[in-house]
């Protein structure tokens, strides 16, 4: 049989022109990512794949990073991709320090222009957004992390090695400073540095689907669609 491209096409330019969209649209306008680590335990976890709203801060040149036009800062508490100074990977975590911020770490305390943060232990928290024990074994300890009206959970794991103090830093112009919410074991803006404003390309409010690589990488049926918290 010969090969015959325009007959190809005719016979299947909707499935083609479904496709060249769905590229477009995942370039353009919203981009979906395998979340690869349990730094942002208790809030994703791993096997959830996110999706990211392109269009959240830049407008950009689909296929590229390059901005068109900005039409929204990043805020604090935003959960956010980006793309590491380290290695150049896609990466997922929150942002806490914005341009101008000045930011330290006093025994795991963060404080953010002079103000600290303020603490409370979560009791009885959701066992399944805990770090898997197959991962690490030891106490676990859950906290609500505020700042004024911002607030969200983090986990804390004290028998860890990790880095609970730094700074104070004053995060420059065009920067922003990231942290996993699993705050000891998470490679975030304390080892790969401040973040610039043009490597953040998306924010992520909801999930696409997650899967459980414990279970036979079945589905998590309750995080399908599901919202991403604070």
């Amino acid at each position: 049989m010969k090969f015959n491209p325009r007959q190809i096409f005719s016979e299947n330019k909707g499935f083609l022109f479904f496709v060249a969209a769905m590229i477009l649209m995942r370039s353009a306008l919203a981009d979906w990512y395998v979340v690869p680590s349990g730094s942002m335990y208790p809030h994703l976890m791993e096997g959830d794949r996110v999706i990211a709203n392109r269009i959240a801060y830049d407008i950009r040149v689909p296929f590229t990073d390059i901005i068109l036009k900005q039409v929204a800062d990043p805020q604090r508490g935003d959960i956010v991709t980006f793309i590491s100074p380290e290695d150049g990977k896609r990466l997922v975590k929150r942002v806490m320090g914005l341009p101008g911020d000045v930011l330290e770490m006093v025994d795991e305390q963060l404080i953010i222009n002079g103000v600290k943060a303020e603490y409370d232990r979560v009791k009885n928290p959701d066992t399944a957004m805990l770090i898997p024990q197959r991962e690490y074994t030891q106490e676990q300890i859950v906290l609500t992390e505020r700042f004024g009206s911002f607030q969200h959970n983090i986990i804390i794991t004290p028998d860890r090695q990790a880095v609970r103090n730094f700074g104070p830093y004053t995060i420059p112009p065009g920067h922003y400073m990231m942290f996993g919410d699993n705050r000891d074991n998470s490679n975030d803006s304390r080892f790969i540095g401040f973040i610039k404003r043009e490597a953040i390309t998306g924010r992520v409010k909801h999930l696409m689907f997650s899967l459980d690589y414990d279970n036979y990488y079945l589905p998590r049926l309750e995080r399908i669609g599901a919202k991403v918290g604070s």
